[in-house]
């Protein structure tokens, strides 16, 4: 029998990891290093891809977007492949998510975290994660709004785990989309009143 004790402080430890990992605000710190000023001042406020492209910096955004990606993807693989156990890993790299949304460097105070979500999806289970690029793609395409983007890939995911025979995921699926949506409330209102930013926008 495994030791309970033993596998609770491993999850523990990789919560922890991931957590922090997550924490790291990679478009605020672009955003100093390339002099483009402070995220909190400009357009909507928050420190993802979408707001650092309103600083006029396609490169600062890309990279954000990358770097935010990367972060709950690597994390995801790496206690997959050190623990070998695949609920450590989706552990950690809820974690991450929470870590991103909530770091604790910022006062708690993060992103949306579409990007670490969809390297999160990918790092999981590259076809879902594929799935839901594809869903962004077609939300913001079609409405020219990035959240709009975003709730549809989150509210896409769920059955693209369901439906990928990785069933054994769903609750963790379903978790990272219900903390999208909530991190999204703000926008979900502004959609309502017509009042959301475009694609490209600089105004918040």
């Amino acid at each position: 029998m495994p030791n309970i004790e033993s596998t609770f402080a491993v999850l523990a430890l990789w919560a922890v990891i991931g957590y922090l990992a997550g924490s790291v605000p990679f478009g605020m710190v672009l955003a100093r290093v390339m002099n483009l000023g402070n995220l909190r001042d400009i357009g909507s406020g928050n420190i993802g891809a979408t707001n650092v492209l309103r600083t006029g910096n396609k490169k600062a955004a890309a990279l954000t977007l990358l770097l935010d990606g990367a972060k709950g993807a690597v994390i995801l693989l790496l206690a997959r492949v050190v623990t070998g156990a695949e609920d450590t890993a989706l552990i950690a790299g809820l974690a991450a998510m929470i870590g991103h949304c909530y770091p604790i460097w910022l006062k708690f105070k993060g992103g949306k975290g579409v990007a670490t979500f969809l390297g999160l999806l990918l790092a999981f289970h590259w076809p879902v994660g594929v799935g839901a690029c594809i869903a962004w793609l077609i939300g913001a395409g079609i409405w020219r709004i990035s959240s709009m983007g975003a709730l549809v890939a989150a509210a896409s995911s769920t059955f693209l785990i369901l439906f990928s025979g990785r069933g054994d995921a769903l609750v963790w699926g379903a978790l990272l989309t219900l903390l999208i949506y909530w991190r999204h409330r703000a926008n979900i209102s502004r959609i309502k009143a017509g009042t959301e930013p475009k694609i490209g926008q600089k105004s918040a």
